[in-house]
């Protein structure tokens, strides 16, 4: 089936992605994919080319308005879901190396499927959950950046994501555009984390409002942080 491409090029050239033949390939084999597996599995409610052109493919790479992503970095993307933002990431800017994360096991085997059919290198998929994995010291401290658009309270996402961050790196949320009182209720978080708030970057896509709210890891984060599984979504910090 053919896909028209024009507009997802034209927007990501917009922020400054020059997509090339390859590239716009691999986000149509992942799009296909996407709804192919969609009919057995709950993995996204918008299924229209365009719609998911705007509201996970552009929406994933926008991160580039606030990280410099041609380069080799170590990235997180946490509660990563079908795949956002972490595979467009990468399709996007080969050079990153990045771990996606997600407790669903049927959706970190759908991800490694799309990591091999797309011949992505310097990617893994893993299964587990945010409060055993940001205890392990394999992965505590080790990624200069990590990121997440999963649906959750910035409070209780701040303790699940910030663990991960090296001094120096970021936590950067996907936010909807209005969330500056979220992300006010949640500077004791950050100061708990050992972290502070950087910038708060509102803007659109299409009819969209979104915004990046990026967290500077200034501290090592305390031991007691993450807490017990469960325990950051039902009393945030």
């Amino acid at each position: 089936m053919m896909h028209d491409t024009n507009y997802f090029c034209n927007e990501a050239k917009k922020l400054g992605v020059d997509l090339n033949k390859k590239q716009i390939q691999q986000f149509i084999q992942f799009y296909d994919m996407l709804i192919e597996k969609n009919k057995v599995m709950n993995l996204t409610a918008i299924t229209d080319f365009d719609e998911v052109v705007e509201k996970h493919f552009l929406d994933s790479i926008s991160l580039i308005r606030k990280y410099p992503l041609n380069q080799t970095c170590k990235i997180l993307d946490l509660g990563t879901g079908a795949g956002f933002p972490g595979i467009p990431l990468k399709i996007a800017f080969p050079e990153i190396q990045i771990m996606l994360v997600d407790s669903l096991n049927k959706r970190v085997l759908f991800l490694q499927e799309v990591i091999d059919a797309l011949g992505l290198s310097g990617i893994v998929a893993v299964h587990g959950r945010a409060e055993d994995l940001g205890r392990n010291p394999n992965y505590r401290e080790k990624f200069d950046l990590c990121v997440s658009r999963a649906v959750a309270n910035l409070s209780s996402l701040s303790e699940y994501c910030i663990p991960f961050v090296k001094v120096g790196g970021y936590f950067i949320s996907y936010k909807g555009g209005d969330c500056e009182e979220e992300v006010n209720q949640a500077n004791s978080a950050f100061t708990k984390l050992g972290a502070k708030l950087s910038g708060l970057d509102s803007f659109s896509i299409g009819e969209n409002s979104r915004s990046l709210v990026v967290i500077e890891k200034t501290h090592a984060t305390k031991k007691a942080y993450p807490r017990k599984a469960g325990t950051p979504t039902k009393d945030p910090l």
